[in-house]
């Protein structure tokens, strides 16, 4: 999966010249390249952009700049250049490449989906290309596998909501269950309260009666007595007159 940044091309255009004494856009693109190849990336940026100033549609300049930008883990400035170059490119070939550098890009930024359509336009433009072919294949197994574990992320997800929601059943009809029995003590108590304060009510009105009884036969008793007193008041009464 590497960028195809060890092909730079060569200036195969007209020839532009600014100023006399001024190198020419061929011979900064050749120095560019001369300096790409000794790995001095840097270096190479610059003279790319010499060649730009020069002919700005050099579609050479800016894939060669993209390549050197790309090469110092410029990925952002290096898509950029190669947009711009896919833009204005007629050459198959030469699309392809641009085309297979910018898969390189999105498919180390995990952009999978645009990584696998810049492949495919890659090979549209040169079928022949393996390593583009490789680089799709791997491409696709990969967004295969990130849906599968994002499936399975969701999967465990929703299985992890249902385990909460029957948890809060469970808590919510637990905590209901001894709401409940709260309740049916409370009222049970009451009962055993009212059952008891009953009892007194009625224990009361029987010692109520009881005493209304015994007060009852003490008043009849006394009235007995009264009238057994009077009786012989009257026999010794009548005793006394005759």
């Amino acid at each position: 999966m590497l960028p195809k940044t060890y092909i730079v091309w060569a200036f195969m255009a007209t020839v532009s010249i600014s100023a006399y004494g001024q190198k020419t856009t061929r011979e900064y693109l050749r120095s560019g390249n001369r300096l790409f190849k000794d790995s001095t990336f840097v270096k190479a940026e610059v003279d790319y952009r010499k060649a730009l100033d020069l002919d700005p549609k050099s579609t050479d300049a800016i894939y060669n700049l993209g390549n050197s930008l790309l090469m110092q883990e410029k990925a952002k400035e290096a898509m950029e250049q190669f947009e711009a170059a896919s833009r204005i490119e007629k050459d198959k070939e030469k699309l392809a490449q641009i085309y297979h550098n910018m898969g390189v890009i999105l498919q180390s930024s995990k952009q999978l989906p645009q990584c696998i359509e810049a492949y495919k336009e890659a090979l549209r433009n040169n079928s022949k290309d393996d390593e583009t072919r490789y680089n799709l294949a791997l491409a696709q197994k990969q967004l295969k596998d990130q849906q599968q574990n994002q499936d399975q992320q969701n999967q465990n997800q929703d299985q992890k909501k249902d385990k909460q929601k029957q948890d809060q059943k469970q808590d919510d009809k637990q905590q209901q269950q001894n709401k409940d029995q709260k309740d049916q003590n409370k009222k049970d108590q009451q009962q055993d309260q009212n059952q008891q304060q009953q009892q007194q009510k009625n224990q009361m009105s029987k010692e109520n009666a009881e005493q209304l009884l015994k007060a009852a036969m003490q008043d009849e008793k006394d009235v007995q007595e009264k009238v057994k007193k009077a009786i012989q008041m009257q026999g010794k009464k009548l005793e006394k007159n005759w």
